[in-house]
């Protein structure tokens, strides 16, 4: 339960629509979760849905489910949804997946949206990155998508993620309590090059074990699993289930493509590959 106070959150409201009010129009780079809802919602309320438009990137790296839904989102609020093709896996910084992955793959929306957005007549394109991903340390996309153009209005209103699912509770928008969200070569260790084909792999792999363990009345809400390469990969779940799911390594056989599955006796943590990076690269 939020421990927000109320005044707060209605003071960076009021900064967020300050932000967004005196655009005449703008596009958002919506993928789906809640921190760009909240800014697809926020633009619609201090623009109107007429002047704006959300923009869903399409490519491997984007689940199938997440693509569905943003659709659905975007009719909800009225507003013109583009679904543009974005090609990150032609850029070879993005394939060989070093600590950098996320520039080349902002770079590449930045890079299809800013013309998208030049033909409909809008200068601004938005970002959903709040102030928290600010303070997280190594977040190279932020820099990419920033250094052409795009710019944030939840950070600049000093919104926090906590900020945001109030503010989607406030306004009963259905995304309120959905559950993070990151692309699929997110899942996909640094070093390990990536594919279409890798990305389908790990798509497939998450949708059949949550069905699998919902099955098993075991129904997660954080779910990952990791290719670690070499045909290894890494399961994490909420940490309420990792016991469960250790006691069941029949429920694991249920994921196909890799040599070997394993459970992070972890649990879940966004963001995780990045423990795998070197302290000098991690937080530089």
């Amino acid at each position: 339960m939020s421990t927000l106070d109320p005044r707060s959150l209605e003071r960076r409201l009021a900064a967020l629509e300050a932000e967004l009010a005196p655009l005449p129009g703008v596009l958002v780079a919506f993928s789906g979760g809640v921190d760009s809802g909240v800014v697809l919602a926020a633009a619609v309320r201090a623009l109107g849905a007429d002047r704006v438009v959300a923009a869903t990137a399409v490519s491997p790296s984007l689940p199938a489910a997440e693509r569905v839904g943003a659709a659905d989102f975007a009719a909800s609020l009225g507003v013109r949804h583009e679904q543009p093709r974005t090609d990150e896996l032609s850029r070879e910084g993005y394939r060989a997946n070093a600590g950098d992955r996320c520039a080349f793959c902002k770079a590449e929306l930045v890079d299809v949206l800013a013309p998208l957005a030049a033909r409909l007549g809008i200068a601004d394109v938005v970002t959903g990155t709040n102030a928290d991903d600010l303070r997280a340390g190594f977040r190279p996309g932020i820099r990419a998508a920033a250094d052409r153009g795009a710019w944030a209005p939840l950070a600049r209103a000093g919104m926090t993620k906590d900020d945001v699912r109030a503010a989607a509770r406030r306004w009963s928008l259905p995304l309120a309590d959905k559950p993070a969200a990151a692309c699929l070569a997110s899942r996909i260790a640094y070093g390990v090059p990536v594919s279409a084909e890798g990305l389908a792999r790990v798509e497939a792999a998450e949708a059949v074990l949550r069905a699998t363990l919902t099955t098993a009345g075991l129904p997660v809400r954080n779910l990952r699993v990791r290719d670690l390469g070499s045909d290894v990969a890494r399961v994490e779940v909420d940490d309420a289930l990792v016991g469960e799911l250790t006691a069941r390594p029949d429920l694991l056989a249920a994921i196909s493509g890799f040599d070997r599955v394993e459970i992070d006796p972890r649990g879940f943590r966004s963001g995780s590959m990045n423990e795998l990076l070197p302290d000098p690269v991690r937080y530089r």
